[in-house]
């Protein structure tokens, strides 16, 4: 495990601060929810980005049309 040093505004630390409370969790436990979901964001964008430069432009173009005129 890891130790991150975060500068940031103490309005914004109080805020997060009452956010985490509002959960009812650690402000630990709030960056470490925020950390997985930026990186399964990144994930997901990094998937596709290697699926479509696999795929067949046009091919995905006219499922886009089809789909279009359901």
């Amino acid at each position: 495990m890891s130790t991150l040093t975060l500068r940031i505004s103490d309005t914004k630390y109080e805020r997060l601060k009452k956010y985490a409370k509002s959960k009812d969790i650690s402000l630990n436990k709030l960056f470490d929810e925020f950390a997985t979901v930026a990186l399964t964001q990144y994930d997901a964008k990094t998937r596709f980005e290697l699926q479509a430069s696999k795929g067949n432009k046009q091919r995905g173009l006219e499922l886009l049309d089809k789909l279009d005129s359901m």
